[in-house]
């Protein structure tokens, strides 16, 4: 089921606080034009910042890896203004922020001397509760492009993939190329395999996910034996606990995973799961 979302309040956009209706850019800036941006989530549980610092260093990390001259530090100041201004700051929220190149004559080369257009916003989300909650999911071919480690606007094939899990009645899309499991649509992808947890390394073919770090740092802590290596599709009759991971998703079971109309993965335990939403829990809210 598709949840229904809502506008925040107000925005910041290029040093102005504006009713959403308001908020305009250039028909020419290359976020609308080109998809020529970048793109940050950050969580605040009960109003204070969680990992505030990796997520920004992220956003630098990716406007630099595309040339994009703006330091995503000097947000900091400004989304603390945005949960105080949305009356947010002992809730639950997340900020969301967005920097793409500007506004100039279309090209497809980096146009210079541009001012980059800025985007910042929050709203309220529901935090509690995940360890609640199971997804069943689907697994589909990862049809992206070459540099999902930088968190680009430009998320088509992200939303081609999770329209076709939400609309078949899943809760997201797992991807595979070339039948090693990569991430989902819009988190990380964990597996447990005799007492072992196994994630796709770092590198090109996923985001660097702030919550997938802190996990492997939780998993590490409490001396659960932990390798960054990719699990093939061939592997899921080995692999006992899935769950993904994400700033919004946190922590979260899967029941099942389903490819080519078949159900090919059905979860068998649940203890490493739930001790690493147990202590993530505490980090978040400790």
């Amino acid at each position: 089921m598709k949840s229904k979302k809502s506008y925040p309040k107000e925005v910041y956009l290029n040093g102005s606080w504006l009713k959403p209706q308001k908020a305009q850019v250039s028909v020419f800036d290359r976020g609308f034009m080109l998809g020529d941006g970048i793109y940050e989530v950050s969580p605040f549980y009960k109003g204070k910042a969680f990992k505030l610092k990796e997520h920004l260093q992220r956003l630098q990390y990716c406007l630099d890896e595309i040339s994009l001259d703006f330091n995503a530090f000097s947000l900091e100041k400004i989304i603390f203004e945005a949960l105080e201004r949305a009356k947010l700051s002992t809730e639950d929220c997340a900020v969301y922020m967005q920097v793409t190149r500007g506004a100039a004559p279309r090209t497809h080369y980096y146009p210079e001397n541009v001012t980059p257009t800025v985007l910042l916003y929050v709203n309220p989300v529901k935090l509690e509760g995940f360890e609640k909650k199971s997804w069943k999911v689907s697994a589909t071919k990862d049809l992206r492009w070459h540099r999902c480690d930088i968190k680009s606007i430009s998320l088509l094939a992200n939303i081609r993939a999770n329209e076709e899990a939400i609309s078949n009645g899943f809760d997201e899309n797992l991807l595979i190329r070339n039948g090693w499991f990569t991430e989902g649509s819009h988190s990380s992808i964990f597996f447990v395999k005799q007492g072992t947890l196994f994630t796709h390394p770092e590198g090109h073919n996923i985001l660097s996910g702030i919550t997938r770090q802190v996990v492997l740092d939780l998993a590490r802590e409490i001396d659960l034996k932990v390798k960054e290596e990719k699990v093939h599709l061939d592997e899921l009759v080995e692999v006992e606990e899935v769950f993904l991971t994400g700033t919004t998703t946190q922590i979260m079971k899967v029941d099942s995973i389903s490819y080519k109309d078949k159900e090919v993965f059905t979860t068998k335990k649940d203890e490493i799961t739930r001790k690493l939403q147990e202590i993530f829990v505490k980090a978040t809210r400790g």
